[in-house]
């Protein structure tokens, strides 16, 4: 019982898998996109006690694996951690907004 989790009343080990693409699939997850996109996954996720055992930023995805709490579904950290860090990171580097939310081309 090494590997299970607990709380006051429960004894769990919930794992997941949960993998995303970037709009259109372009690769814009590089150098500082990329880190900043790990620092606020990890931060959202140790704010919402979840244990990310692997994650992984490639150029055009992101990969988490990990442990999540009984009391919050999966579909909702999904949720909270695409939001958030989307949210964030249109706002922090401005040139994104241009890639994604300008006249579409087919570039």
């Amino acid at each position: 019982m090494e590997n299970y989790r607990k709380s006051s009343h429960t004894v769990y080990d919930i794992k997941f898998r949960v993998v995303w693409i970037t709009k259109y699939r372009k690769p814009i997850l590089r150098a500082d996109i990329a880190q900043r996109a790990r620092d606020l996954i990890r931060e959202i996720c140790r704010a919402n006690d979840v244990e990310m055992i692997k994650g992984y930023v490639p150029r055009d995805h992101a990969h988490i694996f990990g442990s999540v709490p009984p009391y919050l579904a999966v579909s909702q950290l999904a949720k909270l951690v695409k939001g958030k860090t989307s949210r964030k990171i249109m706002m922090e580097f401005k040139i994104l907004s241009r890639a994604f939310w300008s006249r579409h081309n087919g570039n």
